[in-house]
């Protein structure tokens, strides 16, 4: 998390969507100055961020963000949410388009351990993708590359990208040595 959120200015207006039970924007408001929503769909999550403190909408992001103007926020965070949305392409554009920056973290596909299970034949299941094949709640994997390739696609410029492992910073081929992905873009 904390990685995560010294990409974060201080004092930004923050939007969290998918927040789950509002941690992350409850640590930016008490270390960062930050100030905010989350945007969250499951009710006991929804329940936890106003137990925190926190600022929280219930909706459903793969109905998108027109209830927002242009730049209505200094930073929009997907930690952990893009792999679960139908629209994923339509939600970075809109991230993009709500936030002068755009934080997005992710489960990477591409890590060694991942490659090796598929080389074995089998789907991984590691700490960054806990399920099997038949529950995962991912709709969808990633890699860095493909997201670098979405994000040339969309006219999205990459601010600073880097991988998580076991909480800390791997910036050497994260591609491989990265269960999580995380990347800083804005409108290119």
């Amino acid at each position: 998390m904390q990685s995560i959120a010294a990409l974060v200015p201080p004092g930004s207006r923050v939007l969290d969507l998918g927040c789950g039970d509002g941690a992350m924007l409850d640590y930016l408001q008490r270390e960062r100055g930050c100030s905010g929503y989350g945007i969250e769909i499951a009710d006991a999550n929804v329940l936890a961020c106003v137990k925190r403190g926190v600022n929280v909408i219930q909706l459903n992001l793969d109905e998108g963000l027109s209830m927002f103007d242009d730049e209505s926020f200094d930073v929009v965070l997907q930690i952990d949410t893009l792999q679960h949305l139908r629209n994923t392409e339509t939600m970075l554009v809109e991230t993009a388009r709500v936030g002068r920056i755009g934080i997005v973290a992710f489960p990477n596909f591409a890590h060694w351990p991942n490659r090796l299970s598929i080389a074995r034949g089998r789907m991984p299941v590691t700490k960054r993708l806990p399920y099997q094949w038949y529950d995962t709640p991912n709709i969808r994997v990633g890699t860095f590359k493909d997201f670098e390739v979405l994000a040339t696609k969309n006219r999205l410029a990459i601010l600073d990208a880097y991988g998580l492992q076991e909480g800390r910073v791997v910036r050497f081929l994260p591609n491989a040595r990265a269960g999580t992905a995380v990347f800083k873009f804005e409108r290119g």
